[in-house]
């Protein structure tokens, strides 16, 4: 049986969990509570001694950390990875652009916004630099989205799921929504494949068919 290690209300957690509902396959999860710091628990570090979540166990054994390390494993073979060489360097492009030039920066600015808002005041002056630093990679995710549906010519894939992890909540981080229309109408796309589970039945240990 496949095992993913993840946390409650987590994007990168959410890019799997998506994934394997979307494709149909079978899994165990198992939930972390970050916030109270189980994930350096040595329960938690003698299944991933670098303590981190999301974690991935395949059927055979084999651990896998990154959220998009895991999202490549787990769409080999499937429809969700591109077929040509080509578009899957593309597909790649984009998900070393969302961990780069989105993540970073939205996933901290939410999370003292939204996640833990009695830190808000405290660390008004990060969010806001993250804020900023979030908005050019928006906007040129926005531009790319204003003449292609998904994120590929082609269609629906593993690129889109990398990038929807936190992109759909970037109002959570403070960011105007309003700002990327066409990044808007791409979140509600997504939201209408096949599949679809939202980040908020990530703690319901479900398999949608496929």
């Amino acid at each position: 049986m496949n095992k993913l290690y993840a946390c409650l209300g987590s994007g990168n957690c959410m890019k799997p969990w998506l994934a394997m509902n979307q494709l149909g396959v079978e899994f165990e999860l198992t939930l972390i509570d970050v916030l109270s710091g189980e994930q350096k628990s040595n329960d938690f570090l003698s299944v991933n001694p670098l303590g981190v979540v999301p974690f991935f166990v395949t059927s055979e054994g084999q651990g896998i950390g990154e959220s998009n390390a895991i999202l490549w494993y787990l769409a080999e073979g499937t429809d969700l990875m591109p077929q040509s060489p080509a578009e899957r360097a593309e597909a790649l492009q984009w998900m070393f652009f969302e961990q780069s030039k989105l993540e970073p920066f939205i996933s901290p600015a939410r999370f003292f916004t939204t996640i833990l808002p009695t830190m808000r005041e405290e660390r008004a002056e990060d969010i806001a630099n993250w804020q900023a630093a979030a908005r050019p990679g928006l906007a040129r995710l926005d531009a790319h989205l204003s003449y292609n549906q998904f994120v590929l010519a082609s269609g629906y894939s593993v690129a889109d799921i990398a990038l929807f992890g936190y992109v759909h909540v970037m109002e959570e981080a403070g960011l105007d929504p309003q700002l990327t229309p066409h990044v808007t109408r791409w979140i509600n796309d997504v939201a209408n494949t096949k599949g679809f589970a939202p980040l908020s039945h990530l703690g319901q240990n479900v398999r949608v068919a496929a």
